[in-house]
């Protein structure tokens, strides 16, 4: 199993994932709480943790192309659903 994390500092942690989880939840399996969702795609799996000041991402895929497709996925609705944050883009390491 491949795996990369990123996180992203921010006051609005929890919203952002609980936001992420529902709107992934109408195509894909999500589960969340206000402090830890888990999104299943069909290439791979996102697991988020929420802090007061920071909200981590943990990507896995069983090869590298399902990996990028999901890290892809999330990074374009993270940074859509944060505009006002002015984020833009995430910085991953496996």
């Amino acid at each position: 199993m491949l795996t990369s994390r990123s996180s992203f500092e921010t006051p609005n942690a929890s919203r952002y994932l609980q936001q992420l989880c529902k709107h992934f939840g109408h195509k894909v399996d999500a589960e969340y709480t206000e402090t830890e969702g888990k999104v299943s795609f069909p290439v791979g799996q996102l697991d988020l943790a929420a802090s007061d000041d920071r909200l981590d991402f943990v990507a896995q895929s069983d090869d590298a192309q399902g990996l990028e497709k999901t890290k892809a996925v999330v990074e374009d609705h993270i940074i859509r659903f944060a505009f006002r944050e002015k984020l833009t883009g995430l910085s991953w390491s496996d």
